[in-house]
């Protein structure tokens, strides 16, 4: 194939793609790039047509450090695990294409998305679904295509909405709307908000919409350009596995069946009599009739239990639960469900458990991140975890599989509006939803648990956050959209509308759609439902805990911020790290010192308050005036030296040790000794000079002194316990010198 490149400039940014140079034996190939930003993504589908039910479609985004110009960390120097914005982008591609493929299509398709650069501007995300549509195309797949992706921003000073928008403009926007689909439907969303109304969010969908058939018809130029350069693009052939009238007709004799086994509210009981019904009309096929149409039969039976439970939907206004449409199932909501830890909520809706778990810790335990984003880590982090248990199955456990990434990704993303600020509350924070029970829409139980686990650890947010599941059935020209979806609803509905918020607005939002018909209307109806549902939950989540604790509970950590001079830092923490090791070692606190001097001390029962007073002793300059008791930790002919505080030391001179003349300072004071002092001045070195408080008696000189006991110095112009006048002999400082007699 000959290269062909196609540039092209939409919305304010300048896009290319090509083909016909790069990995020539894929199936298809296209190099994208905005900017600079480039990725070049691959498009193979197996010869053979694989034993499925399902559709084989694995997408992988491959992230390359040299792409930023980095070498990897780590022993090995070497890409290890795609990290979780990796996995993210990967669904992002994924999402939108899975289901452009033609039913019956079981042909093994693997699309590899590889960033080659990434200039720190425009994001290599969004443009990898344009490039796997490119490729697909050149390739012959056959697919509903061409398909795109755009990423929809706002600036919030002007209210425009902006296409694709770069790093920096993302960060000043309160929109981040991902929209994927062709040029008249949208079959993939994801959104961050902060708190965007509905009417908001609508009017960004229906601009991502047409934004999205701008890029579609650029791909449609770019065809054109590679049919004339090579020649026609001819789709490939793929035998795809097709309906046996007989097979439908036997199967489906079975309706009413179906429909009695489908009604009722417990998943496993209900799972039990679908199952035995499936086998039972499996069980009316030969073993010869099994063989000949193994893969039809499979199918056919699934088909039968889709279409039961739609037209029970749309027909009768009948789920299979019971519930009308807009009916969200039972709840209950328990913070507070675990001792001893930082913050916790249980969450159920129907037959959907989840427990969240808050852990507050110090701002260095933030995660860091090393991705081609140029984004260093986060302090809030949510992980969701969905072990075999919840559904009452056995299975592996180990890492997190994509799912639970996406899922907990989203309700991070519908939490992270209303988390406070690292100078409201100084601490890194980390909730993990454990899924006990699942039967649909676990990832809104985890943004309802996580809500209840951050109010129950004390942690102020602005407003606290609900989410709901909407779903759609389109059937025999009817459409009913559905409040609360559960399993069944998702995997046999058209579309898994879920959207989170404040009553304030929008938060996150995520869809997957399988319906072409989604009209505007619809989306619509689907956000007030989604928002009288959220409300309801949101009131009954606010009736067992209606605000945030106003402290976090004993067993978190307190964490103390105060601010010290730049140059004194290296006090602080001493020789080696002496100094600060010891006050952690003392007090059991944990210190973290940031460049700009603001220190974080964080600690329990009292270590964090202990930590920070002697930090703020370190620090400490002694002013004039302030009275402190010292240790003596020095003497010398002149006076001894008496520590303040740690590291700072003044002159108690040998005038001020006692009341009268002292000869020796050792007469009066010894090293150990405390003594309260006063004071007096700090010159411009820094050097303190002290007077003591209730000064003693000075000890009696031994006869033949030559002096009287009782002329020492008072430090206050006094001698001998009368004031000094400037003419008298033997002041203070003043030495007679002694008569020699010679020969």
């Amino acid at each position: 194939m000959a290269k062909v490149t196609h540039e092209f400039d939409l919305f304010g940014k300048h896009y290319t793609l090509e083909t016909g140079e790069l990995a020539k034996q894929a199936t298809g190939e296209c190099l994208v790039s905005c900017g600079e930003s480039t990725v070049n993504v691959t498009v193979v589908v197996s010869k053979e047509r694989k034993n499925y039910d399902f559709f084989p479609l694995t997408v992988d985004f491959v992230e390359k450090m040299y792409a930023v110009g980095r070498i990897p960390g780590g022993y090995l120097k070497r890409e290890a695990r795609p990290s979780e914005k990796a996995t993210l982008t990967a669904r992002l591609i994924d999402r939108p294409i899975r289901p452009s493929f033609p039913e019956g299509f079981r042909n093994e398709v693997q699309i590899v998305a590889m960033p080659l650069v990434a200039d720190q501007v425009n994001p290599v995300d969004t443009i990898s679904v344009m490039g796997a549509s490119a490729a697909m195309t050149v390739g012959g797949v056959p697919f509903e295509g061409p398909l795109a992706c755009v990423r929809v921003g706002r600036d919030v000073e002007t209210g425009e909405f902006i296409v694709n928008p770069s790093y920096e403009e993302r960060d000043a926007s309160d929109l981040d709307l991902e929209l994927a689909g062709s040029a008249t439907f949208i079959s993939m969303l994801e959104a961050g908000a902060k708190e965007v109304s509905e009417d908001d969010m609508l009017a960004a969908m229906a601009f991502g919409q047409e934004a999205i058939a701008a890029f579609c018809e650029e791909q449609r130029v770019f065809f054109a350009k590679v049919e004339q350069a090579n020649g026609s693009i001819v789709a490939r052939e793929y035998v795809l596995d097709e309906p046996v009238p007989e097979v439908h007709e036997r199967v489906f004799a079975h309706f009413d069946e179906m429909r009695a086994a489908l009604t009722d509210a417990d998943k496993l009981a209900r799972m039990g009599k679908v199952e035995a019904l499936k086998e039972a009309i499996r069980a009316e096929f030969s073993e010869d009739e099994q063989l000949q149409w193994d893969r039809a039969i499979p199918v056919e039976l699934k088909s039968l239990e889709k279409h039961a439970m739609r037209r029970m939907v749309v027909e009768c206004g009948e789920r299979v639960d019971g519930r009308s449409a807009t009916e969200v199932r039972p709840l209950m909501v328990k913070p507070d469900y675990l001792p001893r830890v930082h913050g916790s909520g249980l969450f159920q809706r129907g037959q959907t458990q989840v427990l969240s778990i808050a852990t507050l810790g110090m701002l260095n335990e933030w995660q860091r991140l090393d991705t081609i984003e140029p984004v260093d880590g986060k302090r809030y982090i949510h992980h969701y975890n969905f072990p075999p248990f919840c559904t009452g199955e056995t299975g592996r456990m180990g890492a997190p599989k994509r799912r639970e990434i996406g899922h907990g990704s989203l309700a991070e993303r519908a939490l992270l509006p209303v988390i406070p600020s690292e100078d409201e509350f100084p601490y890194a924070i980390r909730v993990v939803s454990e899924v006990m029970e699942s039967n649909g829409s676990s990832s809104m139980a985890s943004t309802c648990g996580s809500t209840l686990a951050l109010m129950d650890a004390g942690v102020p947010l602005a407003r606290p956050v609900s989410g709901v599941a909407m779903g759609l059935i389109q059937e025999e020209g009817k459409t009913v959209v559905l409040t609360d979806i559960q399993g069944l609803e998702d995997f046999l509905g058209d579309m898994d509308f879920k959207v989170c918020g404040t009553v304030k607005g929008i938060t996150a939002m995520q869809m997957d759609n399988k319906a072409t018909g989604l009209t505007p209307e619809i989306l619509r109806q689907a956000l007030m439902q989604a928002h009288e549902g959220r409300m309801h939950i949101l009131e009954a989540m606010l009736e067992q805990i209606p605000a945030p604790r106003e402290s976090t509970k004993e067993s978190a950590p307190q964490i103390i911020s105060i601010q010290i001079p730049t140059d004194k830092i290296r006090d602080v923490i001493g020789s080696g790290g002496k100094v600060i090791r010891g006050i952690q070692d003392d007090t059991g606190a944990t210190i973290d010192i940031q460049e700009d001097g603001t220190v974080f001390i964080a600690g329990t029962g009292g270590a964090a308050g202990e930590a920070s007073e002697r930090i703020k002793a370190i620090v400490k300059v002694p002013e004039a005036g302030e009275e402190y008791t010292g240790r003596v930790v020095g003497i010398q002919p002149f006076g001894a030296f008496v520590e303040l505080l740690p590291g700072k030391d003044g002159l108690l001179h040998i005038s001020r040790v006692a009341q009268g003349r002292v000869d020796k300072v050792e007469d009066v004071l010894s090293i150990g000794d405390e003594v309260k002092v006063r004071v007096i001045e700090v010159d411009e070195k820094g050097k303190i000079s002290l007077d003591r408080l209730d000064k003693p008696e000075a000890p009696a000189v031994p006869s033949g002194h030559g002096e009287r006991p009782d002329h020492g110095s008072h430090g206050d112009g006094r001698v001998g316990g009368r004031r000094r006048h400037p003419g008298d002999k033997g002041s203070v400082g003043t030495r007679h010198p002694r008569r020699h007699h010679e020969g």
